[in-house]
């Protein structure tokens, strides 16, 4: 008889992680689920929505004959992404939690739970998302012992495990999952990798899993839910005498008087004034070129062609699920990247994460941390050197006559 995998599947209570998990168990692997608490307040309701998620979670893992536990993180989410978060709109910028809390929750906290508490031999989510490795390789990750060296031995062969969108593109969640480790990612399951969503449900549908899939799936901020964000913010008591740092590039303000739309183009966080434009797609929206802070490579270092050339192209985005859009990227000396795209993007963000793809390879991404000029600005530029121009020409004496 062969050896009997264990996997810790994350369970949330929702439909996804659900058939991860049973689809792990068909493959005859022991499954342990595990729900993560990572807030704890009520909703407007007065109702704690973690709690019901947790006995839908339960549920699952009774019909399948699975172990259940349950972990807290409410102090870690605290400490690492929500604090994060507040000190990130302190700046002017436009954090994603959802992106950090991945980074620090799921694939750190519960990632070391996994496999160093339970002794697992694999983690899984039920992310849409692929790995370049098969289910026996990533066994095999866990027999291979850490390194815990503060560098790398540069002769060291390591293979580096690659991140692929899902078959289900619409569904594809590897734009949030662009900033997690390489070690966690290899000892990462995702079960869902070739599957649609309408063939998740089917699965879950046949299962019985009726409680978990009549859900409405969830689309507020990680762990937090679907609770109107400012007045989320002024719950916890943060900068209750402001509003202006929940403006972000591109948004609709309503202006009492003005029956036409106009849309925030830019704000000062030391005055707390927004500044606003006419049509949502105003020359003030439209930039080209953005930097980041310094760039987290999925793979840990950047692709050969562009360390070699300090240039390469590949495909950009900043939104989970906008079209991916053709780039340029330039390598920094100090890890930072420059990605100019084809042609301008509306609302390019300050705080947003850029997700640089090559193919369906996923390679990683970076925070936006400075714009390069708006279409606005630039217009301005050319108009002032035309006027110049034109009057240089005027004050040049007239050539003689021959």
């Amino acid at each position: 008889m062969g050896v009997v995998r264990h996997v810790v599947c994350a369970m949330s209570g929702g439909v996804d992680s659900s058939v991860s998990a049973l689809l792990l168990k068909r493959r005859g692997y022991f499954v342990t689920g595990v729900f993560m608490k990572n807030w704890d307040s009520l909703d407007e309701k007065g109702s704690c929505t973690s709690e019901k998620d947790c006995e839908d979670a339960y549920k699952v893992c009774q019909l399948l004959d699975m172990p259940f536990h349950q972990v807290s993180y409410v102090k870690e989410y605290w400490h690492e992404v929500f604090s994060n978060l507040l000190g990130e709109y302190q700046k002017g910028r436009t954090p994603n939690p959802d992106i950090m809390c991945n980074k620090h929750i799921k694939f750190k906290h519960f990632y070391n739970y996994a496999i160093n508490t339970l002794g697992a031999d694999a983690m899984a989510t039920g992310h849409y998302a692929r790995t370049s490795l098969e289910d026996e390789e990533v066994f095999q990750q866990s027999q291979t012992p850490a390194l815990h060296a503060l560098f790398r031995d540069r002769f060291e062969v390591r293979n580096a495990v690659r991140l692929y969108q899902g078959a289900d593109r619409l569904k594809d969640q590897t734009f949030f999952l662009s900033q997690i480790s390489q070690d966690a990612l290899r000892q990462t399951i995702f079960p869902l990798a070739g599957l649609t969503k309408d063939f998740v449900k089917k699965i879950a549908a046949e299962a019985g899993f009726h409680h978990v899939l009549n859900k409405k799936e969830s689309m507020g901020i990680c762990f937090i839910g679907e609770r109107h964000f400012e007045d989320f913010i002024l719950e916890v008591r943060i900068w209750c005498s402001y509003s202006w740092f929940t403006f972000t590039l591109g948004q609709r303000a309503r202006i009492p008087g003005q029956r036409d739309a106009w849309f925030v183009v830019d704000k000062d966080i030391t005055t707390g004034d927004i500044f606003v434009g006419p049509t949502t797609n105003h020359p003030a929206l439209l930039r080209d070129t953005v930097q980041t802070d310094r760039f987290h490579w999925i793979t840990e270092e950047p692709p050969a062609e562009l360390v070699h050339t300090q240039m390469m192209e590949c495909h950009f985005r900043f939104i989970h699920q906008m079209l991916l859009m053709p780039c340029t990227v330039t390598l920094n000396l100090d890890g930072s990247v420059w990605i100019t795209t084809k042609k301008p993007l509306r609302a390019l963000t300050p705080g947003q994460f850029a997700v640089l793809y090559k193919g369906d390879e996923c390679l990683g991404s970076g925070k936006i941390v400075r714009l390069g000029p708006s279409e606005h600005t630039l217009r301005g530029v050319r108009r002032q050197l035309s006027q110049a121009q034109a009057a240089r020409d005027l004050e040049r004496p007239p050539e003689p006559a021959s």
